[in-house]
């Protein structure tokens, strides 16, 4: 078969109740068509653009060290860090936290172009409008000098502020199921930051964020010998609680934070000898305990003004609440096996610190830079979870979701040294290959893919030039059909959602976003540049490969390929305006 142009989908709407009926409606609802785009204000807003930094005013900030290069000879190469026990575990003390913050949520530079200057972080986001923020729940450790209790990141200033005591006996409770020096890494979001550029279709790219920030929080922690695992039991109003997110009088009129997560991060081994497993939730009535803090700080004020209220994106999210708390557990940690040689490209050999910090959003590509298949295997190994294996026996960073693979990749490939340039499909979970053939035409080729390494589910579809089909699919945009390939990230959807519920929703959103992050660094190791795309026709990518119901729905877009970088910008360093005073 032969690539063709896809046409136009339709939408659709419900009054159902049933919150799985809600979050569907949703989805339908924030389609992109070729006719028409999802609703947002049409312009932007550039008198109430949202400051990308929240700080908590009154609160005690504690800057961290900012550590240079030289300050961490430990830091281990980037091939290392899925090369288990290749990076010695670090304890929890005041310059590994910092790292640790930098490489997840901090600033890698600032750009300026005439008199316009903003940051850069280590974690992508949509627009670069940064929605989600970061806290960590710590216990009173020797060597931290921190207070226990509820910090917040402040990434401009690289501090942490305080935001609650927490009794030192209180927190030693709630962290005892845990690994000897574990703490608690929690994220939420600002839906606002991004529905002021996106209107309705907002909730999707917070969402993504949240999974780009989780990736980055993995590999940062992994940088550092820790293991971290998504406490994914936890119900969402106890994420609330211990984040401070449902506290009104501490947001008053500012922007509120919606509670995404909490995830555990200890010192590897560091494994309590008595016990068997890892929970994944939290004990309730410790965290009531918790509650009456003391508290400290107020929400700045990120607009002035808000104009319009999507209450799609209310609708949203209050559907998907995660209101149920399960008790869920995983296997005690082993020493996950490696699943690829190391490379020979010498950009993987450099240090993890600096592919992290050097990482960037591509926003033009060559059009002529092409890749070897065996980098093209490389990175798309790395996005194989092997869901056989133990949650806490898989590769680094999929140990940290708990749950079997749910997103699987359309690949437009252009640019790869002997391959056939057309259309491919990689099932990240082997045993999801019916579910996928039958999911889509029936008379599509899916054939092997010759010198793809037999772990890899990489299947031919459709031959021919598929650049001009993947700009179009992908909102008209160059980036897609200039790189050396690109993707769509296809989701099991609506079985995931009837059977787990629509708290599964955002989840989806968190391991494509997870997904993303693993290309993102990738790219860099491998020498080229990527660049995440949320900006899709839904159901025209879908019927590229006769995909006609819900069994499977596009999240994401990614592309990779040689970058073409704007000499016009002026490229600072991440920490200059505090070095400077």
């Amino acid at each position: 078969m032969t690539l063709d142009q896809p046409s136009s989908g339709a939408s659709a709407g419900t009054t159902s109740t049933d919150p799985i009926d809600r979050v569907i409606a949703y989805h339908i609802r924030t389609k992109h068509h070729f006719n028409q785009y999802a609703r947002s204000l049409g312009f932007l807003d550039w008198a109430n653009q949202p400051n990308p930094f929240r700080r908590f005013e009154g609160a005690q900030l504690i800057r961290l060290p900012l550590l240079s290069p030289d300050d961490d000879p430990q830091s281990p190469s980037y091939d290392a860090l899925y090369q288990p026990g290749a990076v010695a575990s670090r304890p929890l003390t005041i310059k590994t936290i910092s790292r640790f913050f930098e490489l997840a949520l901090g600033l890698s530079a600032w750009k300026r172009a005439g008199e316009s200057e903003w940051a850069l972080r280590s974690n992508p986001s949509s627009g670069n409008l940064h929605p989600t923020e970061g806290y960590v729940i710590v216990p009173p450790i020797d060597g931290l000098d921190l207070p226990p209790g509820l910090y917040h990141y402040a990434a401009k200033e690289h501090g942490l502020e305080f935001r609650a005591g927490f009794p030192s006996g209180k927190i030693t409770q709630l962290l005892e199921p845990f690994p000897d020096g574990a703490f608690l890494f929690g994220l939420s979001s600002v839906h606002w930051r991004e529905a002021w550029k996106y209107g309705e279709r907002a909730f999707r790219y917070c969402n993504h964020d949240v999974g780009h920030a989780l990736g980055s929080a993995r590999i940062a922690a992994a940088t550092l010998g820790w293991r971290m695992v998504l406490l994914d039991g936890v119900e969402q109003n106890q994420v609330a609680r211990l984040l401070g997110t449902h506290r009104q009088e501490d947001f008053g009129e500012a922007e509120p934070e919606y509670p995404d997560c909490l995830a555990v991060i200890w010192p590897s081994p560091n494994m309590k000898h008595d016990v068997q497993n890892l929970p994944l939730g939290v004990d309730q009535t410790v965290v009531k305990d918790l509650a009456p803090g003391p508290w400290h700080g107020h929400a700045n004020l990120l607009s002035r003004e808000h104009g319009v209220h999507w209450e799609a994106i209310d609708e949203a999210a209050e559907a998907s609440w995660k209101t149920g708390e399960e008790r869920l557990v995983v296997s005690l940690p082993v020493d996950p096996p490696v699943h690829s040689e190391p490379r020979h490209n010498p950009q993987a050999t450099r240090g993890a610190a600096t592919i992290i910090r050097q990482r960037r959003s591509a926003v033009s590509f060559d059009g002529r830079t092409a890749i070897s298949s065996a980098t093209f295997f490389q990175i798309l190994l790395r996005l194989i979870p092997h869901a056989s294996q133990p949650q806490l026996a898989r590769p680094m960073p999929w140990d940290l979701l708990p749950w079997d693979p749910a997103i699987h990749l359309l690949l437009f490939v252009h640019r790869v040294e002997g391959l056939t340039p057309g259309l491919y499909v990689m099932a990240r979970d082997a045993k999801k290959l019916p579910l996928l053939q039958q999911a889509m035409n029936p008379e599509l080729e899916w054939t092997p893919v010759p010198g793809c390494p037999t772990d890899l589910p990489l299947y031919w579809l459709l031959q021919g030039n598929a650049q001009r089909l993947a700009a179009q699919v992908s909102c008209h945009q160059g980036i897609a059909g200039d790189s050396a390939f690109s993707l769509g990230m296809l989701a099991e959807f609506e079985g995931r959602l009837r059977q787990g519920g629509a708290w599964w929703y955002p989840r989806l959103f968190w391991e494509a976003g997870l997904v993303g992050q693993v290309l993102y660094l990738e790219a860099e190791a491998a020498g080229v540049r990527g660049t995440g795309i949320g900006c899709y026709f839904d159901d025209p990518v879908h019927e590229i490969v006769g995909i006609k119901d819900l069994t499977l729905q596009s999240l994401y877009h990614f592309t990779i390929g040689g970058p073409v970088d704007d000499g016009r910008l002026l490229t600072l360093p991440a920490y200059y305006h505090l070095q400077r005073g």
